[in-house]
């Protein structure tokens, strides 16, 4: 049984000349699994993640002919009933930390407000925090867990950022770009949390990146967006064998250590692909 369903989403802004559709007919299904979307900056996977989470910024509207999670349709919840799920079964890492953590909230108290605001103790949040901290490989939990956004690096933000969302163990998470600022090994331990939380408690992960190898090797399927729109879709393993001419040069693009490549490669965009 599929956890997510999404048909037809469209995201859809206002402009000076008329409404703009930057997420245009997105439709897949997610089960138990790690689904990589990939694509250039501006090809809608954030804003896609976004809309499944009831989270598109307003003057923006998301429509979509079936959206639905765990057999609940997304698209007619109540604000409470989207705070009973976002947070307690449904997470997103955004991309950047220092616009998502409260500048004037201890990082500690922000962590345990995800747990407390779903019935956790004191006692039990303080101590479930600490631990989340320590599993994406912070030092001193004790510090961390007092001290403020502004205090920690960029990196440190990050772990800070995915320890929140997976405090509570959600059924399904979208991570976006959730490793983009962590050093090598950081990564390797933040992709190892996720992957046992996807294989040991069967959570449903929406893993949105610009690393095409990351995404290969990490996920099981992967959705390639252009413009809004959803223009292949494959196994993670068979990356290297895409078929459209827009994953191709994507990959024909990626840097390779054992070659002099001189004129660098560069992406030759068709007309046709937005259609």
């Amino acid at each position: 049984m599929s956890l997510l369903e999404v048909e037809n989403l469209r995201v859809t802004f206002p402009t000076r000349k008329g409404p703009s559709e930057v997420v245009r007919g997105v439709s897949f299904t997610l089960g138990r699994e790690r689904l990589g979307i990939v694509g250039e900056s501006g090809s809608g996977k954030s804003q896609t993640g976004r809309a499944i989470l009831g989270l598109t910024p307003a003057p923006g509207a998301a429509t979509a002919d079936r959206l639905s999670f765990d057999g609940t349709d997304l698209r007619s919840l109540s604000a409470r009933q989207w705070r009973g799920l976002r947070g307690k079964r449904m997470s997103m890492v955004m991309q950047d930390p220092k616009f998502s953590l409260n500048p004037v909230m201890p990082v500690g108290k922000q962590l345990m407000e995800v747990l407390r605001t779903h019935g956790a103790g004191r006692a039990a949040a303080r101590e479930k925090a600490l631990q989340m901290l320590d599993a994406v490989q912070i030092r001193d939990p004790e510090r961390v867990f007092r001290a403020y956004p502004h205090e920690l690096s960029g990196g440190m933000g990050q772990r800070v950022m995915i320890a929140m969302m997976l405090v509570s163990e959600p059924d399904l998470l979208i991570a976006d770009e959730p490793t983009s600022a962590l050093d090598v090994t950081i990564q390797i331990e933040v992709l190892r949390i996720l992957d046992k939380l996807v294989s040991e408690q069967g959570m449903g992960l929406i893993f949105i990146s610009h690393d095409l190898r990351l995404v290969s090797s990490f996920c099981d399927r992967v959705l390639v967006m252009y413009a809004g729109r959803v223009v292949e879709e494959l196994k993670a393993s068979e990356l290297h064998q895409a078929q459209h001419p827009y994953t191709q040069g994507l990959l024909n693009c990626l840097p390779q250590i054992d070659e002099d490549r001189y004129p660098l490669p560069t992406l030759d965009r068709d007309a046709a692909w937005a259609d």
